[in-house]
């Protein structure tokens, strides 16, 4: 990609030129189309193939006279990640005169601080957060229909998740910025997995959920249990839970964002299967956080767990035996034939009380440009991956072939509130753990299949029928 070039003052508004020109890469095919964005977009459509970059394309925003910016992200979880986001912030201070002070804290301290800003109206410009937070408190924040549409249109399309998170179907114009996904793998041994009769090669790595099984059964006949979090762990518990019961074809509620029908064959069946894969793993994930799990699997307690790459990137550091035998592929695919993967979706969004708007959004806008972004993502080793289609060339893909199945996260997710929206009450079910307890309490044995089930969905009525 050519580096990024800094706009004029006066290419602030997108022409129906530049659209045309843009074509369709911007599109995030049919997700958008459902969400019912109009006009210049559907002028444009067909003009390029997804995944198209167009450098030419160019936005500003007109910063505001003697602007600053407060903004509120959280901490890193590689210790790459602030100092390159720290030099592309005083990149951007450097061009604009625009002071950027960066406030951090652990990703989930981000949401209570936000929801204090939102109620008394005075905080941080800026929050960089997780998953439904926008939607919390929608009506208040900045609209960024034109960067959304602008990034979407020079950088190949948003793939389908993003203007599920970032579009707000109520107001009808986006509401947040996607920064991408700190995705997850299946992290593993392969010296333990040929041991166990399997090929460790990620291409050749069991691609269905019956295979997966036979291998975990297998690594556990010779040792190697394997490990996945069954406690409060917001991360890494929730994101192997939802994959599973969606691969079964199972779900929480309807499109209708009403309808509870977490009772279901299809949900029995993932707890069966979920039944089955719990006799494999180390005593003790009943309790399990986020961080034990790479202990575990750091200290060979583990031979295959969940996690980012944050696992691997520790290994290189401190382990490098490790690191040599170790390796990551997709979650595998269940009986509903296609991905069903959950990863920690971020997003950027803007509150109306602060008084530079503008600099706000031309902050975000050079931050996701291709030379910070990529700068960003590559120094990360892909802890992050992207939300727009053209960054499946950054050069951290190409770098390290035990990256390359992050590059694909965010392609193969579907938002946690599938099939109903993102929203007040879907951000409640998360935080309250009511699919990681329906799990739990169904893989322990601390209650019977059904009526785990019927704990889940009576939690889960209480939430979306109030």
């Amino acid at each position: 990609m050519s580096r990024d070039q800094v706009p004029s003052a006066g290419q602030e508004r997108l022409t129906r030129r530049q659209v045309l020109k843009a074509g369709a890469a911007g599109l995030a095919g049919a997700a958008l189309a459902n969400l019912g964005v109009r006009g210049l977009l559907q002028d444009a459509a067909a003009q390029l193939p997804p995944g198209s970059y167009n450098p030419e394309l160019t936005l500003s925003f007109p910063v505001e006279r003697g602007a600053t910016l407060r903004v509120l992200r959280w901490s890193q979880f590689v210790s790459t990640d602030e100092p390159t986001f720290q030099q592309n912030a005083a990149e951007f201070t450097r061009r604009t005169g625009v002071q950027v002070t960066i406030e951090r804290e652990t990703w989930t301290d981000v949401q209570p601080k936000a929801a204090a800003a939102a109620n008394v109206g005075a905080g941080p410009d800026i929050v960089i957060g997780f998953f439904d937070e926008p939607h919390l408190w929608a009506d208040k924040l900045v609209p960024v229909t034109d960067l959304a549409e602008y990034l979407g249109r020079k950088y190949g399309g948003w793939f389908p998740v993003a203007p599920q998170y970032g579009f707000s179907q109520e107001l009808k114009h986006w509401i947040a910025i996607p920064i991408g996904a700190p995705g997850a793998t299946i992290n593993y041994r392969e010296s333990w997995v040929k041991e166990a009769g399997f090929d460790p090669d990620p291409a050749k790595f069991p691609k269905t959920t019956d295979e997966f099984l036979r291998l975990c059964q297998a690594l556990r006949r010779r040792g190697h249990p394997t490990g996945f979090a069954l406690g409060k762990a917001v991360g890494d518990g929730n994101v192997w839970v939802h994959w599973l019961l969606w691969a079964f074809g199972g779900k929480a509620v309807g499109p209708d964002n009403k309808t509870i029908t977490i009772n279901s064959p299809e949900t029995v069946n993932a707890l069966e299967y979920g039944r089955q894969l719990y006799e494999t793993m180390i005593p003790g994930v009943a309790g399990w956080l986020d961080p034990h799990n790479n202990r575990a699997f750091l200290a060979g307690e583990v031979s295959l767990t969940n996690n980012g790459i944050s696992i691997y990137f520790a290994a290189r550091n401190d382990f490098p035996e490790i690191a040599r035998d170790m390796n990551h592929a997709n979650f595998p695919i269940g009986p509903v034939g296609r991905p069903t993967e959950l990863h920690l979706f971020s997003q950027a969004y803007i509150f109306k009380y602060t008084r530079y708007p503008n600099a706000a959004k031309e902050f975000l806008r050079f931050m996701m440009e291709d030379t910070q972004y990529g700068r960003w993502i590559n120094a990360m080793l892909g802890y992050v991956t992207h939300p727009l289609r053209a960054y499946n060339g950054l050069a951290v893909w190409r770098s390290d072939p035990k990256a390359l199945p992050f590059r694909d996260a965010v392609a193969r997710m579907l938002p946690h509130s599938y099939q109903g929206t993102p929203g007040p009450r879907s951000a409640r079910a998360m935080a309250e753990f009511v699919i990681v307890d329906m799990f739990a309490e169904a893989l322990t044995g601390r209650r019977s299949v059904r009526d785990a089930i019927r704990a889940a969905e009576d939690r889960l009525r209480r939430i979306y029928q109030a």
